[in-house]
């Protein structure tokens, strides 16, 4: 049987893997040159810029997305490098007692645990109540793993799962929390500040970082070192390994239909490639609404469109330097607020500045050369899009005006003007132009105040037969976790609807 899949990126990736573990014949589609979708990185001169993986959640076994990784991948091949602090975050108002005005994030929770309890001994059972929930984490696969088991053995696992009403208490408990929440419970001026500048001031709920941080003290969510093109290049030759066919620099045009049945793909140049199922891997909107014209929707997909229930998540504004010097001295992540703040010329001000030292990936620049990023989130992505697309100069024009202003605010924190190399700036319009994904999006959907909401988009379409979608779009949030677990779900689906036993099969398994 043979299955189309629309998009080269690692949902698609993914799903080729498993479809072709179990015995159909996959095509997948690739508007660009390369694999990876978001997940990329690109060269200029001597230096390698990436825009993804800052860790992979599942790089070792203390997490059940490394079953995941190591069935498509072999990750005791790959080498990962995990990070002592996390982030460093730099207060405006507060010092410690010992007049220092940055927090650590460690990544080990006992000395994470020791450190706050140092700075703040007044505040020893608010801290210990913090630590409780994502210490209780550790002890459960997120999210366990489960394939069809005979019944024997799935009676054992329905048992072990009676563990996780401990984790389901904590949390309905915490569920609701964010990062003020715990603020507000702090007495310590300097840890109370240094929460509430966790997500540079935004209130984030507390889940996007108690779960990373039960992870990351397990020491599996490492970084890879190469960068996300080497790692995605990793899926695409497993892929490929596997048996199936990648199709470059072939932009899909439209999801060929026939009475309600998906036929194939219409590609670039009016060439048609039928298949017995396609699955779409590429951006929600442009799948639903461009490719198949929007005509298998219900009033639901009609509202996501309108942006009724979810947003977009942000889309990313990304200076990169190349610079002729070691900077191994420095934190390798660290954020600080301005004297004055930064305006964008699309119109967002920024009070704080994030500086992304990558000194522990020797692959990315010659020796005694560093790369190093300063990100910035945006929603008004509509600025930067338009512009290239309707006034080109102006365009260039805020582009160099924004990274003149960056420019000198690394400079004097960093005094690395004379020793710039290289430089580029990827703004909205960029990550639109090269992935697709709606309004420059990097993660899909913004999850809403309810995080374990059902998720409005699924693996069909009303009224289309023979036809799957998934993405980063199919989980608010998004992000390779999201990729590859809808990428094997949707294999697995297929599996099942089509009669054939889902099966895992590597040669390093």
């Amino acid at each position: 049987m043979k299955v189309n899949i629309i998009g080269g990126g690692v949902s698609g990736m993914t799903a080729g893997i498993y479809l072709q573990m179990n015995g159909f014949e996959t095509h997948i589609f690739e508007k660009h040159s390369i694999p990876g979708g978001l997940c990329t990185s690109w060269v200029k001169g001597e230096y390698t810029f990436d825009s993804c993986a800052h860790w992979i959640l599942g790089s070792d076994t203390g997490s059940s997305f490394y079953k995941i990784w190591n069935e498509i991948l072999d990750m005791k091949k790959i080498q990962f490098h995990n990070h002592d602090v996390r982030l460093e975050v730099g207060l405006k108002d507060n010092v410690n007692k010992y007049g220092e005005k940055t927090f650590y994030l460690y990544t080990n929770l006992d000395r994470l645990e020791e450190y706050m309890i140092d700075l703040a001994p007044e505040d020893t059972k608010a801290i210990k109540a913090f630590m409780k929930p994502i210490r209780v984490m550790q002890k459960f696969d997120l999210p366990p793993i489960l394939d069809d088991l005979p019944f024997i053995p799935s009676m054992i696992r329905g048992i072990k799962m009676m563990r996780y009403l401990e984790f389901l208490y904590w949390f309905l408990k915490i569920k609701n929390y964010t990062n003020y929440t715990y603020a507000r419970k702090f007495k310590n001026p300097f840890l109370r500040e240094s929460f509430e500048l966790l997500y540079d001031g935004d209130e984030v709920n507390m889940m996007v970082l108690t779960v990373p941080l039960s992870i990351f003290d397990k020491q599996s969510a490492g970084y890879p070192i190469g960068g996300s093109m080497a790692y995605a290049k990793k899926i695409e030759q497993s892929y490929l390994n596997h048996g199936g066919t990648m199709h470059y620099n072939t932009p899909v045009k439209k999801i060929i239909t026939e009475n309600g049945v998906a036929k194939g793909l219409l590609v670039r140049n009016n060439v048609s490639h039928f298949s017995d199922l396609t699955i779409s891997a590429a951006d929600w909107k442009f799948t639903v609404f461009e490719a198949l014209d929007g005509k298998f929707v219900d009033q639901k997909m009609i509202d996501l469109k309108n942006l009724k229930g979810l947003e977009v998540f942000y889309s990313v504004m990304q200076f990169s330097f190349g610079i002729a010097k070691d900077l191994s001295e420095l934190p390798h992540f660290f954020r600080y607020p301005l004297d004055e703040p930064l305006v964008s010329p699309d119109g967002t001000s920024y009070p704080r500045f994030e500086i992304h030292v990558y000194n522990y990936d020797a692959t990315l620049a010659p020796p005694g050369k560093t790369v190093v990023t300063v990100s910035f989130y945006t929603t008004n992505r509509e600025f930067w899009i338009d512009s290239r697309k309707n006034n080109r100069p102006k365009y260039r024009a805020a582009k160099t005006e924004m990274v003149n202003k960056i420019i000198d605010i690394l400079d004097k924190r960093l005094g690395i003007r004379d020793n710039i190399e290289v430089m580029d700036v990827a703004t909205p319009a960029t990550f639109q132009r090269y992935t697709g994904n709606w309004k420059g999006s990097t993660q899909g959907w913004l999850p809403g105040k309810n995080i374990v909401a059902r998720s409005p988009v699924g693996f069909k379409l009303p009224g289309l037969k023979n036809f799957y979608y998934s993405s980063h779009w199919n989980q608010p949030g998004g992000g390779l976790p999201i990729a590859i677990k809808t990428g094997r779900d949707v294999a697995k689906l297929i599996c099942k609807e089509h009669n054939v036993k889902f099966e895992v099969k590597a040669d390093h398994l």
